[in-house]
């Protein structure tokens, strides 16, 4: 006896998965088998359910009835349907669940059944195979599995037979076919249920023999005989084939890595060598790994060798080079993946990969490519693609990244050499069309007028290939309803199992209604002369339209959309969905999703609109289309489409970086959005196509809308696109699109080039390049899941493909139109196209009138204040060099504009410190750019202006600081003299010759920074400034990260070398933007910034009043000027300890011998190391440049004796490989001495000068050493350098000490850093209270009142805890470092004798320590967990008025309970109440 579904499984009820379909299937019967380990139901149904939901269900009903047990649910359906469908309708409605069915139950019958064809004859069905053994063999059991399907489930009366054809497919393609196979199959399983398979690997034996040794590494037989010394001749191997390079030749062929999973012996592989590392044994020998990949895995190879083997073969081994290898796979015991051990031969070989090329007589040209800067979508770098473009033969390539610009200056590096290549420069942008009106067709109509406002349901959302089956309308004439119209429509074919889950129609409420042909009439007559209104009208109009079209009904109606309508009467309404706006109306929705219930609504909605439009005085149709247009907020919810924008010359580029800017600064919302209306007014230069499936033109064709919007769409463009169909092969497992086969995707095409030669518009075919060669989409796929983007494991083949590839693409065109779209019309295009650079050439500096003579007059105001009328020739000689220098190579600007930065900070309180080479510069001193004086060491009076440059004992103390040389009185007048000069050459800033180019960098405070860059605007003006942007891309430990998770998710193992490859393919993939953390960059006056690049907010932050360049600086700071105006906290600091003592840190004298004392032992403390955490020998823990342990080191090894020896040791600190390696070695042997060996770039320059060197190579060969040019080998002129300096007399350690530097410390610098704490360590010995106050205030950021404030026993247990968590071998956080920093002063000033007070509610302040009777009070800022704006609102709290209670203090100081319950076990709110409240107690 049959029953209900739900009278069966009531406690699926409630779920709401597709329940009204189940209320109305009946279940016939329910069986087990013996063992009751499975239950079988057969449950009977109206409507067509797929396969898919069946699976679903058989879950969901072991999940409620037999969770926690074995017993496995099996559902047998069968289909009670209208005996008027065919059986070859019901196979195009249920063809996908067939397929995945099949699939799952055997891949070789899916595949015989993709490549088969269906013919219905009548009640017959005959399958058409290909004439192959396997179809063959599987004729049976394919025929038996459709009969089940068509005859026992859906209830047909046919017959199933074979006929057989000739394979048609070509051996050369079947690689392409087997790919289109495998897209298919994964769009039709992709989230059904996946069989599961397990399979144990073979236990691995503990431990791994070693390798053998090499068979021919043996002694001769000449040592053998005791008559002559023993000679070990080293050998790699005997074999006299030339291509062996170890072992015995090999040959068998190899395998592919892939296949090594698990321990094989002996194999043989092939591949090329990525990396070799060598190393060095206990025992002598050289462990050399080779890692090697063949592209479809990578695999290490272990060899043990002797010294000599190893150098041997390091020779012949390299990376980039192929080789094959033949030994054991099995696990090695160290990293427990499987290597290749036991190498029995290794040879080299050819470059075996088959190299992709374009051969073709006439090549296609690209208009569609993305690069890495594709927001985390593409992964090929723009140089590699155009190399690979100008290889095939290609005469252009267009660079299209999805809404930015930003790989523009690398495209136009790439193409040095390559001249004749043309970039073509463009954009895929996220076009808004805010020209499409609310009401279409009007015709002068009012509100007064009669509306009919209709909803329709369909089979799907193609008007072309699917079917209207409801139509409901409601007529209207002000506000009142009149009429309504409702009727079911029979679509001829079964309706889909969504569409009846979502609308509630079964095949059972049509199967008697009348057909389109009988309702669209009756339609229309009910609507007479009145106005359409829908919701989403292009939909609804759009399916009327085609299928009027389609009957021969004239169908001209103006029709009104209630959604644009409703975004423009409701601002913020947010989503504009039916339900949304019936909400935000209080509108009443029935039966949603259907047609006669959303009908009603949307007329109710309508009504209450339209008196919306009358209260703001809208009466007509077109007033509605003139004020309903979109605005910003509007445009950024629109839906965008992608579209192609390409340059055609220099005004386009302009009006391209326009477009770019305005979509990211006022448009931006998940994509920089473009409004048509904008593409419209800067249009010209500018060529405009129509771009991919997600362009307006494809998804209009494809949803088959009428003709009218069609038109419209396309006179838009000046060129069509279409793509092969791989690129859109999703689209077949999406029922939205209605495209059931490929020869649906063709069709789209088809129609495309057809509204090609209706619209005389070029039609032009593309790949859409998202990866450069097929192989790379594997970088995409994991970037894509770790988005959890759908579809990321099925990539379509969006790689860019040859000019043969793509005419096979397109041969069902016809051979003639093939070869238009592929070759002609692109090539056309790009001929349209000037050769044009993304950059501007010219350089555009700031203009400030009179800067040059500006300049002169500062300085020589300065130099005769500080030397005198009559100037030194040292003075005067140095002052007009350098002035004639930066003046006629245009410098003036740069020191005017740093010079009113500089002056304006030191007018506020705060003083600036020069960085990098600036220092260099005496007209920077001059100027008051720097404090660092780089002329010789001198003496000078400050009040007679005696100077002294050239006595013996000056003279003395020539490379040397002034300040180092022994206090002197004037001898003119008794004064005391000053010490000046660092003896820094001014060529080290801008060259012999004027032709380095300068950059001024000033540290600022950073309590500063933010009013300095606002001055910027004071001087330059409103918008003539901009933050330096920055793009940040996917970094290799990122990558690493997302490579493990993907192989975690998906239960993969992969070697860890083979993750290294895969890396490296990931990184450099745009994530983000961001902005220099100093970088201005000016625009002069008169210039407008899209000429140089776009703008941006950063990272895309609209609510950011910060615009950044949208090009990476570094890009164009060869046309703009950029000023590094940087935070730093020594200027903070000095500011503090200035407010806290009255003192001016500039009169701190540099040769303070108490403050030297520092910088070698603690004496100035008036402590010993052992009164010290760690035994800490030197006195500058906390003093900037010399207060870690790495400094402290260094200052013990190299023992300063003056400041000129700390900028010696500031040198070596921040260079690389100058002091590791190279002078700390040179000082221990006694090669050098600190005075020396080389610690800064200047040293170079001015030693090889005095050794007789040519100045201008000497400043070359510093510029080459300093950035490490020398150390990477990639200086052709070294060896030339080397053999004069030889000549000059230059010892060999100072060559080999140059050819170990990576980068190098300019002397001014080290100076200027010097100078800053030098001061800070001054305050340290003479005010220590200020100095511990100004350090934990300023530098501790890891301060924490509850283990430092608590006295000098709880801190050293704090200490001791991370003391032992680093001997235990447990890595230390950013954290701790940071907090045993912080301890290791507060110890200090502990042995020092200082102690803190209680924290105090009304005395502390939020951010600052305070000295206060002796002692220092800590802030609330020192509290854990309380941030400095939490901090600040409780010392604003406390001061208005002291708290009544705790509640009171959490609630008017903003604290959380957290740091309460902190400041409570503290004790720092004892004797404060909890509440507010009062007891009877309080009064007894």
């Amino acid at each position: 006896m049959e029953r209900k579904f739900f009278d069966v499984f009531g406690k699926l009820k409630d779920e709401d998965k597709g329940g009204f379909v189940l209320q109305n299937c009946e279940i016939e019967r329910l069986s087990t088998n013996k063992e009751k380990s499975v239950l079988k139901v057969y449950l009977k149904s109206d409507t067509i359910i797929p396969k898919r939901a069946i699976w679903k269900l058989e879950e969901r009903i072991k999940d409620q009835y037999f969770q926690g047990t074995g017993t496995k649910v099996r559902i047998y359906e069968s289909f009670n349907l209208p005996d008027t469908y065919s059986a070859e309708e019901l196979y195009k409605t249920y063809k996908d669940s067939i397929l995945e069915e099949i699939h799952k139950a055997s891949p070789v019958l899916f595949q015989i059944l993709d490549r088969s064809s269906f013919r219905f004859e009548g009640k017959k069905l005959t399958v058409i195979l290909e004439d192959t053994s396997t179809c063959h063999r599987k004729d049976s059991e394919l025929v038996a599995v459709l009969d089940k399907i068509f005859c026992e489930r859906l209830g047909l009366d046919i017959v199933i037979d074979t006929e057989y054809v000739a394979p048609s497919e070509h051996q050369d393609n079947r690689e392409q076919k087997e790919e289109v196979l495998h897209r298919k199959i994964a769009a039709i399983v992709e989230n059904a249920e996946k069989a599961e398979a397990t399979a144990e690997n073979p236990e691995a034996p503990e431990e791994a023999p070693l390798p053998a040794e090499n068979p021919y590494d043996k002694p001769s037989d000449d040592a053998k005989k005791p008559d002559k010394p023993f000679e070990k001749k080293v050998y790699l191997t005997k074999s006299k084939n030339p291509d062996t390079i170890y072992g015995r030749d090999i040959d068998e062929d190899s395998i592919d890595i892939r296949e090594l999973n698990a321990e094989m012996g002996e194999v043989v592989i092939h591949g090329q060598v990525r990396c070799t590392e060598d190393r060095e044994l206990r025992n002598g020998k050289i462990l050399f790994i080779i890692t090697v990949t063949d592209f479809t895995d990578t695999i290490r190879t272990k060899l043990f060798l002797q010294k000599e083997q190893a150098e041997l073969i390091k020779e012949k081994v390299k990376a980039g080079a192929f080789i094959k290898i033949k030994g054991d796979a099995s696990e090695d015991t160290f990293d427990h993946e499987i290597s290749i051990g036991r190498v029995k031969g290794i040879m080299q070989i050819n470059d075996f990969r088959v190299k992709r090329m374009d051969n073709a007589v006439e090549k296609r040209v690209e208009l569609h490519c993305h690069t890495k800067m594709s927001d985390m979508d593409a992964v090929s770098d723009v140089t590699d693609i155009i190399k690979q473009a100008i290889k095939w033969g290609h005469k252009a390539i267009a660079i299209t990244d999805h809404g930015v610009v930003q790989a523009f200056p690398d495209a136009a590096g790439a193409v040095k050499g390559h001249e004749d290549f043309k970039i073509i420069y463009g954009c895929e942008i996220y076009l808004v069309d805010d020209t499409k009106t609310i009401c279409t067709n009007v015709k002068d109509q009012t509100l007064d007028d009669t509306f009919v406002v209709f909803d329709i349901e369909t089979t799907g959302l193609n008007a072309e290939n699917c079917q209207i089956i409801e139509i409901g309308a409601v007529k209207i004439k002000n506000g009142k309803i009149l009429d309504r119209f409702s009727e079911f429509v029979n679509p001829g074919v079964p309706i889909p199992f969504r569409i009846t889950e979502l609308t509630s129609i079964t095949d059972a409420d049509v199967a008697d209604a009348p057909g389109i042909d009988v309702i669209l009439p009756k339609f229309k007559e009910f609507i007479g002369d009145a106005v359409l209104v829908a919701h989403n009208a292009d939909f609804d109009t759009g399916f009327i339209h085609n299928k009027a079209k389609n009957l021969g009904i004239d169908w001209d109606f103006t029709f009104a959309d209630t959604m644009p309508l409703a975004r423009y009467l409701i601002p913020g309404i947010g989503k504009l969905t039916l339900d949304n706006v019936a909400k935000a109306l209080n509108v009443h929705l029935g039966h949603h999703h259907r047609a006669v219930d959303d009908a009603e609504c949307t007329a109710l909605i309508f009504i209450e609109l339209a008196k919306k439009l009358r209260d703001n005085g809208i009466t007509t149709l077109a007033e509605i289309n003139e004020q309903g247009k979109m605005n910003a907020e509007a445009i950024m919810k629109a839906k965008p489409h992608h579209c192609i924008v390409l340059a055609k010359n220099d005004v386009g580029r302009i009006n391209l970086y326009r477009l770019v800017s305005l979509s990211h600064l006022n448009y931006y919302r998940r994509y920089p959005r473009v409004p048509k209306s904008e593409v419209l007014k800067h249009r010209e230069g500018l060529i405009i196509g129509s771009a991919c499936e997600a362009g307006e033109l494809y998804q209009a064709v494809m949803l088959g809308k009428d003709q009218a919007e069609i038109s419209r769409i396309v006179s838009f463009y000046d060129y069509l696109e279409i793509q092969p169909n791989g690129n859109n092969m999703f689209l077949l497992s999406d029922e939205k699109s209605g495209i059931t086969d490929e020869e649906g995707l063709n069709d789209i095409n088809r129609r495309i080039v057809q509204l090609g030669e209706e619209f005389n518009k070029p039609v032009c075919a593309t790949c859409d390049v998202h990866f450069l060669n097929p192989e790379d989409e594997v970088y995409r796929r994991i970037i894509q899941a770790e988005k959890e983007m759908k579809g990321a494991d099925h990539q379509p083949p969006l790689y860019l493909h040859t000019t043969d590839e793509m005419l096979a693409e397109f041969s069902y065109l016809g051979d003639k139109k093939a070869h238009e779209v592929v070759i002609d019309n692109p090539n056309m295009i790009a001929d349209m196209v000037d050769y044009i650079k993304p950059t501007r050439p010219d350089k555009c500096p700031p203009v400030i009138e009179n800067s040059d003579g500006m300049l002169r007059k500062i300085c020589y105001t300065k130099a005769h204040e500080m030397y005198g009328d009559e100037l030194p020739e040292q003075v005067s000689a140095r002052l007009e060099r350098e002035l004639n220098s930066i003046i006629s190579n245009g410098y003036a600007v740069m020191y005017i504009i740093a010079q009113k930065l500089v002056w304006k900070s030191v007018e506020d309180g705060y003083l600036v410190g020069s960085r990098g080479s600036v220092g260099s510069s005496f007209v920077a001193t001059m100027a008051g750019i720097t404090e660092v004086n780089p002329l010789p060491p001198h003496y000078l009076c400050p009040k007679c202006h005696y100077v002294d440059f050239d006595s013996p004992e000056v003279k003395a103390f020539a490379g040397n600081s002034g300040c180092d040389m022994p206090d002197k009185v004037c001898p003119v007048c008794g004064h005391e003299l000053t010490k000046q000069g660092f003896d820094i050459p001014f060529e080290t800033f801008l060259g012999f010759k004027g032709n380095k180019e300068p950059d001024i960098d000033l540290n600022f405070s950073g309590d500063y920074q933010a009013k300095a860059h606002a001055y910027t605007a004071v001087i330059f003006g409103d918008g003539q400034t901009f933050k330096a942007g920055t793009i940040g891309t996917l970094a290799d430990k990122t990558a690493f990260g997302y490579i493990m998770h993907y192989c975690d998710v998906h239960d993969i193992k992969k070697r860890h070398c083979e993750i290294d490859r895969i890396v490296e393919g990931c990184t450099g993939v745009r994530r983000t933007t961001g902005q220099h953390p100093g970088g201005i960059v000016v625009l002069p006056v008169g210039e407008e910034i899209d000429t140089f690049t776009p703008v941006q907010h950063p990272a895309n932050d609209m609510s950011s009043d910060i615009v950044t360049t949208h090009f990476d600086y570094h890009k164009i700071d060869g046309n703009l000027l950029k000023l590094d105006i940087l935070g730093h906290d020594d200027p903070t600091m000095i500011r503090m300890l200035e407010d806290l003592t009255g003192l001016d840190a500039t009169k701190i004298p540099l040769d303070d011998k108490a403050v030297m004392s520092l910088f070698k032992n603690t004496s100035a403390l008036k402590l010993t190391p052992d009164q010290l955490w760690k035994h800490t020998e030197m006195g500058t823990l906390g003093i900037p440049e010399f207060g870690t342990d790495f400094a402290m080191e260094m200052l013990k090894e190299a023992k300063p004796q003056m400041f000129s020896d700390l900028i010696r040791i500031s040198g070596l600190a921040h260079g690389t490989d100058v002091w590791l390696g190279n002078a700390q070695d040179l000082i221990n042997s006694g090669t050098a001495t600190l005075s020396t060996c080389i610690c800064c770039r200047d040293d170079i320059m001015v030693y090889l000068i005095n050794k007789g060197l040519d100045p201008e190579e000497s400043f070359t060969i510093m510029e080459r050493v300093r950035k490490g040019k020398v150390a990477k080998h990639q200086v052709p002129e070294w060896d030339d350098w080397v053999k004069d300096m030889k000549e000059h007399g230059v010892p060999d350690w100072y060559k080999g000490s140059c050819e170990k530097i990576k980068y190098m410390f300019p002397k001014a610098h080290a100076a200027a850093y010097d100078m800053m704490a030098w001061r800070v360590a001054y305050f340290k010995v003479y005010y220590p209270l200020a100095y511990y106050a100004a350090f934990f205030s300023i530098r501790a950021t890891d301060f924490s009142y509850e283990k430092m404030c608590l006295g000098e026993e709880t801190l050293k247990h704090y200490l001791q805890e991370i003391d032992d968590k680093e001997k235990s071998g447990e890595k230390l956080t950013a954290k701790d470092k940071g907090s045993y920093r912080d301890m290791r002063i507060v110890q200090e000033m502990y042995a020092r004798g200082f102690e803190f007070i209680p924290l105090d509610l009304y005395k502390s302040d939020a951010r600052y320590f305070q000295i206060i009777d002796g002692k220092l009070l800590p802030p609330f800022s020192s509290i854990d967990g309380m941030g400095d704006a939490a901090a600040e609102s409780l010392a604003i709290a406390a001061s208005q008025q002291e708290f009544l209670s705790i509640d009171d203090m959490k609630e008017r100081g903003k604290v959380s309970q957290t740091v309460c319950d902190t400041m409570k076990r503290l004790g720092l709110l004892d004797g404060l109440p909890e509440s507010n409240q009062l007891s009877m107690f309080d009064f007894m």
